[in-house]
């Protein structure tokens, strides 16, 4: 399992054997149950999570008392509620494990000591960033400018594996339509 962690850093940045060591001397791992909230709203989010097995999702719950699902991370993909983690503010999101979840976490104080004592990590951050904010600008665009069948589309063509793995009403709840209209595009397709 941690073998994917590795990996996944390695991919990202060059660090020397011992910097690896360091870097992974401050990520836990953690096994959650199906539908096991690692942050709620109001909370701070202190710790960021590395997925090794299974998925997160990280939601929303509007006045009305409706989900709306901003992101999905599986395996070898990082999730946490970054605003909060970026400025310590109570988050507005909830961090859910959607099924059996196996991850590595590490605080929001390791976390940013190890952007002093690892210079690489610096590199890391700023790629962790880069993606985070694609990510967004692009489910944004994709509200802005796409109807439901746009999005649908999208989807299957960019993460099916949302579609493959999640019930409809998780991805009804991604994609900001209704199950119904979920049902209809699947139809359609």
């Amino acid at each position: 399992m941690e073998e994917q962690l590795v990996s996944y850093i390695q991919d990202k940045i060059l660090v020397t054997d011992e910097e690896m060591e360091t870097i992974l001397s401050y990520f836990k791992p953690i096994k959650l149950k199906k539908n096991e909230l690692l942050l709620t709203n109001g909370q701070t989010s202190q710790r960021t999570f590395f997925v090794a097995n299974g998925c997160l999702r990280i939601f929303f719950i509007n006045e009305e008392g409706q989900e709306s699902t901003r992101y999905f991370a599986f395996e070898n993909q990082f999730a946490t509620a970054l605003v909060s983690f970026i400025t310590s503010e109570p988050s507005e999101e909830f961090i859910q494990a959607v099924e059996e979840t196996e991850v590595y976490y590490i605080t929001h104080k390791d976390f940013y000591h190890l952007l002093e004592i690892v210079p690489k990590w610096e590199k890391f951050y700023r790629i962790y960033l880069e993606i985070a904010y694609v990510t967004n600008t692009k489910r944004l665009m994709s509200f802005l400018v796409q109807d439901a069948l746009e999005k649908y589309r999208q989807l299957l063509a960019e993460n099916p594996i949302i579609v493959r793995r999640l019930s409809n009403k998780m991805v009804a709840s991604y994609l900001n339509i209704s199950q119904e209209t979920l049902s209809r595009l699947k139809s359609k397709l």
